[in-house]
């Protein structure tokens, strides 16, 4: 290993919200892989001989009103979670992206038009929003990436058209467009690379806020339909019960909890490790 590559590591671990963070999220993506090894009964199977047992040596989390393992349900939920916020993030992010570069570079008019369409989405509460488009589409798993998608766009286009903005002032990019370089090239070939370390940052912490908009869907009903194991679901039918089996809503809520506290210290993180300067 090179002297600056250990350099980097030493870097790396001395900033503890991007350690902590990274190791929750890490613990969680393989929580969400080894699904099926980890979890001791099948999420789905119900037994009514065993319904609304408390935690035990057998079932470590109890079981909820249908005799399902907590523990196994928590445990594939994860994957619901994770891939409702990657995908959603990954979706939104594309197309904020391509709309807050293009307004920023280009300006005037197409600058105009595209922020105050941005405008007019933040102007909506982003669950309202999710709402609205969950109500037109159905419900569903790919409905709420969507819809989450749409409530993620508006701040990466802002985010995105504000660097976009600085960099384009710059004396090379002035000096490329001079020997011919098109607008195509300068864009992805030399803007988009230089405004990459807040799109990462924003990336990582959309992806813990549609996790909560996920999960405040599926709690409404109109998120995950049942049976799937998602988090929201789990804790919107445990709360008929919670007085006597707290378990039903303790679990499922802790989940989200870490996972989002996880994904949170991790972009703070990574924030403070890709723009030092701003931090400071």
């Amino acid at each position: 290993m090179s002297v600056s590559t250990k350099r980097k590591l030493k870097k790396i671990f001395k900033n503890r919200q991007l350690t902590l963070g990274g190791v929750i999220v890490i613990l969680f993506i393989l929580l969400a892989i080894f699904a099926p090894l980890i979890a001791p009964f099948d999420p789905l199977e119900q037994s009514m001989q065993r319904r609304l047992q408390a935690p035990s040596g057998e079932h470590i989390m109890g079981t909820d009103n249908l005799g399902r393992d907590v523990f196994s349900r928590i445990v594939y939920g994860t994957r619901v979670s994770l891939v409702v916020g990657i995908a959603s993030t990954l979706m939104g992010g594309i197309v904020g992206v391509f709309f807050g570069v293009i307004a920023g570079y280009y300006g005037k008019a197409v600058d105009t038009v595209i922020m105050r369409a941005t405008d007019i989405l933040l102007a909506f509460p982003g669950i309202l929003l999710a709402l609205a488009i969950v109500a037109i589409l159905g419900s569903g798993t790919e409905v709420v990436i969507i819809a989450v998608a749409v409530w993620a766009v508006p701040s990466f286009a802002r985010i995105v058209r504000g660097s976009t903005l600085a960099v384009k002032k710059l004396e090379y990019i002035d000096a490329i467009r001079a020997v011919g370089a098109g607008d195509f090239r300068i864009i992805f070939l030399h803007i988009l690379p230089n405004v990459l370390s807040p799109i990462i940052v924003q990336a990582t912490l959309n992806v813990g806020g549609a996790i909560v908009s996920a999960a405040v869907l599926s709690f409404l009903g109109v998120g995950t339909q049942a049976p799937t194991p998602e988090w929201g679901s789990m804790v919107s039918t445990g709360r008929q019960f919670m007085l006597e089996n707290p378990h039903l809503v303790l679990f499922p809520g802790l989940a989200i909890f870490l996972l989002v506290v996880g994904i949170n210290l991790f972009g703070d993180g990574l924030r403070d490790h890709l723009e030092p300067k701003k931090t400071k």
